[in-house]
């Protein structure tokens, strides 16, 4: 099996990859882990298996490659392992639990730990991120359990180990697990000053007007190239309820208006859609007036909490962003969110 780095150089060879000495810096912990997992496990009645490396805790800026590379360390093992979002992962564990509950087993974190487990020699996590007081208060010991099966625990972050769960209720409560991380997993920042997820839209254009075929064409083209094709859904646990976006992969995410402003959404769950995105390509905005005036205000939240996330927005709308909504209560207002709309258009917001 060829390293990681033979592998890496390859791929800038072939101008899949422009050559990056921060993720360079990062791939011999990707390699110590991969070494580590191919070596075979002896035989024999006294055989032991061989002891499990220390993981990897990789965190950094958006858009600097941490998935990127994940994804190719992922792909080079030959061990059972399983790559899944931070989120949806805990709300697997959250449904385990509960089966476990309702089957009177009293301490329920240690058949889920158990059966992850037996399923997986390393678990690859992309974008941990503690929002959730039911998470922060399980991870502790669901972690402790996996560590202890052997299990290898690789993950990226947009924060450092000690910024996690920051001023959350009862954070001294999840300082142990921040100890744990330190103490299982390799801490290594990847300190690229590039920006590539932001810096493949630079020149392109993000805002298609009216919806048609063209439109749907080039927006598919764009996800394509920022996601390479790939997706799964992103659950984002918003005081106690689900937020579900169906088209999620790395920092970008794909909906329609009426995804994210035809259900009953509010600011907090904009507020923690913004802060897990870096893209958002928001589809079919329709025209808005009177008849539709709940979800107007909705779509102005929304481009609020994204504007001052910084966060690009690719979209498709009936009209032009000026046009949006011409009539009604709140038509006023909205100049200022078209106005918004306007401006995050350009490489120079994005910047």
């Amino acid at each position: 099996m060829a390293k990681l780095t033979d592998l890496y150089l390859q791929r800038v060879a072939s101008g899949e990859l422009d050559p990056d000495p921060a993720q360079e810096a990062a791939l011999p912990e990707f390699e110590r882990i991969r070494a580590a997992l191919a070596e075979p496990t002896k035989r024999g009645f006294f055989r032991k298996a061989p002891e499990s490396p220390k993981g990897l805790y990789l965190w950094g800026g958006v858009g600097r490659g941490k998935s990127m590379l994940m994804d190719m360390f992922v792909d080079s093992l030959a061990v059972p392992a399983r790559r899944v979002h931070f989120h949806a992962f805990m709300q697997e564990i959250h449904a385990g639990m509960h089966a476990a509950r309702s089957e009177g087993v009293e301490d329920a974190i240690a058949p889920v730990a158990k059966a992850v487990a037996e399923q997986v020699r390393l678990l690859a996590f992309d974008e941990m991120q503690i929002t959730d007081i039911t998470d922060a208060m399980i991870v502790g010991r669901l972690f402790e359990q996996l560590f202890t099966a052997g299990v290898v625990v690789v993950t990226t972050s947009n924060r450092v180990p000690d910024a996690l769960y920051e001023h959350g209720l009862n954070r001294q409560l999840f300082l142990p697990f921040i100890a744990l991380l330190k103490t299982q997993m390799v801490v290594h920042e990847l300190a690229s000053a590039t920006d590539y997820r932001q810096n493949r839209l630079t020149g392109e254009r993000v805002y298609f007007s009216p919806v048609d075929a063209e439109a749907r064409a080039s927006i598919d083209k764009i996800w394509t190239d920022l996601t390479g094709g790939r997706q799964e859904p992103l659950t984002l646990v918003v005081k106690g309820r689900n937020l579900v976006v169906p088209r999620y992969w790395n920092g970008v995410a794909r909906a329609s208006f009426y995804d994210l402003c035809g259900q009953m959404l509010g600011p907090a769950d904009y507020l923690s859609l913004a802060e897990a995105l870096r893209v958002l390509v928001l589809e079919d905005i329709p025209c808005l007036s009177r008849d539709n005036f709940n979800e107007a205000k909705r779509f102005v939240t929304l481009v609020d909490a994204l504007y001052e996330a910084k966060v690009r927005i690719i979209a498709s709308a009936a009209t032009d962003p000026e046009m949006l909504y011409l009539e009604g209560t709140g038509a006023f207002e909205f100049e200022r969110t078209a106005s918004r709309l306007r401006e995050m258009q350009s490489d120079a917001w994005s910047a």
